[in-house]
């Protein structure tokens, strides 16, 4: 971009455009800037299977592979990617959109030969960075954007588990986190969640008894008990008991919600954990894949007024910790041979090089084949961080 118009004032002009109209400004933007030909921002869809661009209905473009080509290598491996046109003649620089290690998409913009410089393609990305946020932002204001994500309708039971996640990727100095669901159109009681403070971060991996709309509530109903009782600064076995008091209350004992509670200080690597259920956790460390074996406590809502404590464990720079539901480890094959841990070390080695977001990817790509079904029969929910640690 030209030095006549600094970063700090596209983000403006970004920011001062309506919602609906961001595409539009970005397009205005980088053709008066580098000459940009064409614009294409696409997003991924919740299946993370494929990138579609943003248009409005029922305008829709054709959607491109998530996974390979040049758009899909862009998205999958987190670094531009150039590719040469010949007709018309130029390059087509994919960049990713990414917030804050949440993977959204990718931009598409098509230069001139002469303008796709590396000072050009640095600043490109940048820009996609900032459109990623206003992106974010703007869907509080409109549809647009959580449209293009949808191949197809979502259930409401999806819709809501969706609009109740914290994203599907967190990344800080200390950690990177990614994470996925499945049957992302038709999820029901599996939900992740994060928070991370200057000291710590708390995440938590819950599967709510039961299917679509009656699982989404009762999932709906522990991840809100739990951010309560975290933003109260208690504990994080209070922060479960909170809940279990919160879902008792409602429930009366009929419904429950297995749950996973971790809290890493960021300082040390000590990790506070609560086994409430049965999200399973497993650890890579130096090309071993063990379980960590927790103590099993009462799911929570099962009983009235449960007394929950706290275990902890070390977790080490360069560690890969994996939390996946019932729905991985428990799910069977139409011999009903189940996934389990065998099949998911399996997994877990093959992907030990991939970036986290990719694992988590890879591991329900694995249980989809497993099952021999696109469709599975329960939700699946796999999260996957690993652990850098804060230098001493």
């Amino acid at each position: 971009m030209d030095a006549a118009e600094p970063l700090p004032s596209v983000e403006a002009r970004l920011r001062e455009a309506a919602p609906h109209r961001l595409v539009a400004t970005a397009r205005r933007v980088l053709a008066e800037r580098v000459g940009a030909g064409e614009v294409t921002l696409l997003l991924a869809d919740y299946g993370l299977s494929v990138l579609r661009p943003v248009s409005h209905l029922p305008d829709t473009g054709t959607p491109v592979s998530a996974h390979d080509g040049p758009q899909g290598r862009a998205f999958r491996d987190q670094s531009p990617v150039i590719e040469v046109l010949r007709s018309p003649a130029g390059h087509a620089v994919h960049l990713p959109v990414t917030v804050r290690g949440d993977r959204l998409g990718v931009l598409t913009v098509r230069l001139p030969a002469e303008a796709a410089v590396p000072d050009i393609v640095l600043q490109l990305g940048d820009f996609a960075t900032a459109l990623g946020h206003e992106v974010a932002t703007a869907g509080r204001d409109t549809d647009l954007f959580l449209l293009a994500r949808r191949t197809r309708r979502l259930t409401l039971a999806a819709e809501m588990q969706w609009q109740l996640l914290p994203g599907r990727g967190c990344a800080r100095d200390e950690f990177t986190v990614g994470a996925h669901l499945e049957p992302a159109y038709a999820i029901g009681g599996d939900n992740f969640d994060w928070s991370a403070g200057a000291d710590r971060l708390v995440l938590t991996v819950t599967d709510g008894m039961g299917h679509g709309i009656e699982a989404s509530l009762l999932t709906s109903l522990t991840v809100a008990a739990l951010r309560n009782a975290r933003r109260a600064g208690v504990s994080l076995a209070d922060q479960a008991s909170l809940a279990d008091q919160a879902v008792y209350s409602e429930y009366g004992g009929t419904k429950y919600a297995s749950t996973l509670l971790l809290e890493f200080d960021l300082a040390t690597g000590t990790v506070h954990a609560v086994d409430a259920g049965s999200p399973q956790l497993f650890c890579q460390r130096e090309g071993r894949t063990e379980q960590v074996e927790l103590e099993a406590q009462l799911p929570l809502g099962m009983f009235e007024e449960s007394v929950y404590d706290e275990q902890t464990f070390q977790a080490e720079p360069g560690d890969r910790l994996i939390v996946v539901s019932t729905g991985v480890h428990a799910t069977r094959s139409a011999s009903g041979v189940v996934f389990g841990e065998q099949v998911l070390r399996q997994v877990l080695s093959a992907t030990r090089d991939a970036a986290a977001h990719e694992t988590a990817r890879a591991v329900v790509a694995g249980l989809i084949e497993h099952h021999g079904s696109s469709e599975l029969a329960s939700d699946a929910a796999v999260v996957c961080l690993d652990w850098k640690g804060r230098p001493r």
